[in-house]
């Protein structure tokens, strides 16, 4: 893919307030058409970087091209070709959903169709409800809605489910599914690292104001330096068997459960079935994109200035 075609090109941002750098040489690309996730703790980052690339916020340095503008030079442009979706969003509570909906089409010149928006972030049966009669997710669909109005080419989405129970977190993860189906470049920040795991093609590991990695979550997990962890349930009648295991495989055992950790799940997974037969309920489990995330934030904070 060429540059002219990227819909986020970042070379060498920096960010200073006086002497502090918040951003320290970024470097980042986000393909046409992907869900790319910025993770991080906080004050690592990720709302500065967002509000240069949104048009909010100038760069110290470096080179920022969204969808082939400089932010700083014609935000107005680019506001015309992307959505924003806040943490919090304020709505007239007096309009209903349709009616709202409707009238932030008009701020655009070829606006995607109401129905097709409500059936988008799944809110037509509330096309005639009262914003203020919705509940938390589905407030947060409606803010999908108004960001989508203008058919914009690129979103960002700034912690979509911080809040949410289950149900309303599954819901929103819908909506930006549906939001792929179409195409659709989205940025998204997160705090879920199951969230980024589910929705994103891409994520990259922002720590103190630098890139400590980018992949795929599958890419990233392979970074991990966690054991997996092995656990099962052995039969009363394999009982005696235990010992073996606990000094072979330095074992824990609570309750009838015995838990290994290793870094060679295939060899020592062999050497219980050959040894034990059949487990119980046998888990195992791998290390997961948030085993590598604190992984690398933890060696950011010790390599940072």
């Amino acid at each position: 893919m060429t540059v002219s075609n990227l819909p986020i090109l970042v070379q060498g941002l920096c960010k200073r307030y006086g002497a502090r750098s918040v951003l320290r040489e970024l470097d980042l690309e986000v393909h046409r058409g992907e869900v790319f996730s910025l993770l991080g703790p906080n004050g690592a980052g990720k709302t500065t970087t967002v509000e240069i690339l949104e048009g909010y916020r100038d760069a110290t340095s470096g080179v920022v091209r969204v969808l082939g503008l400089d932010p700083s030079t014609h935000p107005r442009r680019l506001r015309e070709r992307t959505g924003v979706v806040l943490q919090e969003c304020g709505f007239p509570n007096h309009l209903r959903v349709g009616e709202l909906v409707d009238g932030w089409r008009a701020y655009y010149d070829r606006p995607r169709p109401l129905l097709e928006l409500l059936e988008l972030v799944e809110l037509v049966d509330e096309q005639a409800t009262l914003v203020r009669r919705l509940s938390g997710g589905q407030r947060r669909r409606l803010d999908f809605a108004l960001a989508l109005a203008g058919d914009p080419d690129l979103i960002f989405l700034d912690e979509p489910t911080t809040g949410f129970d289950p149900e309303a977190r599954r819901r929103c993860w819908s909506a930006i599914e549906n939001l792929r189906a179409l195409s659709k470049t989205i940025v998204l920040t997160t705090h879920y690292l199951d969230e980024a795991e589910r929705l994103a093609d891409r994520v990259a590991v922002l720590a103190a104001g630098c890139i400590r990695a980018v992949g795929t979550p599958r890419d990233l997990t392979r970074l991990a330096t966690a054991p997996t962890r092995i656990s099962f349930t052995v039969p009363t009648t394999r009982q005696g068997l235990w010992c073996e295991v606990l000094q072979r495989h330095r074992a824990g055992v609570l309750g009838d459960r015995v838990e290994i950790s290793t870094t060679e799940p295939s060899t020592v997974l062999g050497d219980l079935l050959s040894g034990l037969g059949e487990l119980p309920d046998l888990l195992v489990a791998p290390p997961t994109l948030e085993d590598a995330y604190l992984g690398l934030v933890a060696t950011e904070r010790v390599s940072a200035p």
